[in-house]
């Protein structure tokens, strides 16, 4: 890399700071910014000789900071059969079918993204039933649009070794019919790892390497320099590191909070966070940059749409869903990942698993005690008690939260599984906000659309990305323009502690940028679902330019 400072001039810059001005310049020398500010100061700080780069008037920003990214799983997904869109049974069982005439010779079909909306009125939950209609002697998989519960045919039960003798894992069902036969849907931890083995072995490295080259395209494609990844396995760690091996970096680097299990054995809960420090020390004596170990992730409850969230109170059909976690198994291995310095991140979807998310970061203080540089976090938070984010607030811990979760195009199972005025108080971002809560934005794809925009355009209006022609979720709660490209570059910086070198352009931080056609300052928010990203700079190197 050269020490050739390079100008980029002819800009409109937002630094990552809400409340800065914007610039006009900024300058880069290696793999960090040198300068930001008014031409002529950029010009000053780069010196004679520096290359220049006139960008039009174009926007530029620090590179989104994907807060909550699943790698492996995106780019797999963007091979599954797409279901997001259909509407109906027979829509799905339409698009296996143009799946299967496609590859008449797949030996297995899986399809990503279906919505509870497209079952019959009255279903609530899918069989493998409606599936073998259709296809019947392959196996055929299907994860719902928020990867927590999957739809199976019969053969796909078959090749899982799952029957009515299986025991349910700790967190997660097999759904069974009268007679205890398995159904073909399977929630939360069933449907994660009673069918891991099965798809895990029919993956080649090969595959899971291609995966993650989807991944990273995409997301440079959509102006992200960063990703923290947020269910680190092994299969993915190992790809992880095969590509960093092979050119000694990664596309854009990667933090990663390792996926832990319940298993219904201390040390073998304990053993997990062991694992996740072994691999932190092991990346962090190589010195590299680009991938490395922070935290750990705790999966404290389920979601909503499938009534696996838990909540302080039962949903509108009398139904309530215990933590995955219970508090007796959980906290121990919260105390010892935060006594190993790896940071808690925690899904708590309902206000239950959130108040408990809390409870295990106090337990950590008094373990630990309160002098430890701890950033907790806890990702989703979409049905919460004000008091819960008042002691977040208290605690330090952070909100991570996904405004792609709050398209209005996907809400309307989600209201009636709450049924009550629950079901208006959700994602209520201004909460955090008004306290001073640490805010971090991301779109945990490939639950979501992954384009950074688009999360943009929900956080600022309300609005669905999806049919622009349903009304708003609660607008009054939307973020500024400034407030949420903040909560996408530096609050997801400060979030996943990397704040000290990424998340802002300013002199000593990386130069991992990306360049809009469009301001989304200034620019009607509906241009942010047509506008593009031009350039992408990782680490001062142009990573994407829009062909």
């Amino acid at each position: 890399m050269t020490d050739t400072a390079t100008v980029y001039r002819n800009a409109i810059v937002f630094d990552g700071r809400a409340d800065a001005p914007v610039q006009s310049a900024f300058a880069v020398r290696g793999d960090r910014i040198l300068a930001v500010g008014t031409e002529a100061e950029v010009h000053a700080a780069a010196g004679e000789g520096a290359a220049v780069v006139d960008l039009g008037g174009a926007f530029v920003m620090p590179g989104v900071i994907e807060a909550h990214a699943h790698l492996a799983m995106f780019g797999h997904a963007q091979g599954k059969v797409q279901l997001r869109d259909c509407t109906s049974v027979a829509q799905i069982q339409q698009r296996l079918l143009e799946a299967r005439a496609m590859n008449p010779d797949a030996t297995v079909i899986e399809g990503v993204s279906w919505l509870f909306d497209a079952l019959p009125d009255g279903v609530t939950q899918p069989t493998g039933a409606m599936i073998d209609e259709v296809i019947d002697d392959i196996p055929v998989f299907l994860d719902a649009n928020d990867l927590h519960s999957t739809w199976v045919n019969t053969a796909a039960l078959r090749a899982a070794g799952i029957d009515r003798d299986t025991v349910d894992p700790i967190g997660g069902q097999v759904v069974r019919d009268d007679d205890g036969e398995a159904t073909g849907f399977l929630l939360e931890t069933a449907a994660m790892d009673l069918l891991a083995d099965y798809l895990d072995g029919i993956r080649t490295e090969e595959e899971v390497d291609g995966h993650l080259e989807l991944a990273f395209g995409a997301y440079l494609a959509a102006g992200v320099t960063g990703a923290a990844d947020m269910g680190m396995t092994e299969q993915s760690m190992a790809a992880l590191r095969r590509r960093l091996d092979r050119d000694g970096r990664l596309p854009f680097p990667v933090t990663a909070h390792w996926w832990l299990s319940s298993t219904g054995d201390p040390a073998a809960d304990l053993a997990q966070v062991e694992r996740a420090v072994q691999l932190r020390d092991e990346l962090d004596a190589t010195g590299t940059p680009w991938l490395k170990v922070v935290g750990v992730k705790f999966i404290l409850d389920g979601v909503i749409d499938a009534c696996t969230a838990a909540m302080v109170r039962p949903y509108a059909d009398g139904s309530n869903a215990d933590p995955i976690w219970s508090r007796e198994a959980a906290t121990p291995v919260a105390i010892a990942a935060d006594r190993a310095g790896l940071q808690l991140a925690m899904h708590a979807i309902g206000d239950a698993a959130s108040a408990l998310a809390v409870d295990l970061v106090e337990a950590c203080e008094r373990a630990n005690g309160t002098d430890i540089a701890r950033r907790p976090r806890i990702e989703h938070l979409e049905s919460v008690a004000p008091e819960t984010v008042a002691r977040m607030r208290a605690h330090g811990i952070a909100a991570s939260m996904q405004p792609v979760h709050c398209d209005p195009a996907i809400l309307d199972n989600w209201m009636a599984m709450l049924g009550d005025q629950r079901a208006e108080d959700g994602f209520p971002w201004n909460w955090f906000r008004d306290v001073d809560v640490p805010v971090a934005l991301g779109t945990d794809a490939p639950t979501a659309p992954h384009e950074a925009l688009h999360n943009l355009f929900i956080a600022m209006t309300g609005r669905s990305s999806i049919d622009r022609a349903l009304p708003p979720y609660h607008p009054e709660r939307a973020f500024t323009a400034a407030q949420a490209l903040a909560a996408a570059t530096s609050g997801a910086a400060h979030v996943g502690a990397i704040d000290d070198a990424y998340g802002r352009i300013a002199p000593g931080f990386f130069a991992n940028v990306a360049v809009l056609d469009i301001n989304p300052l200034s620019a009607p928010t509906d241009d942010l679902l047509t506008g593009a990203v031009l350039l992408t700079l990782v680490h001062g190197e142009v990573a994407y330019r829009r062909p």
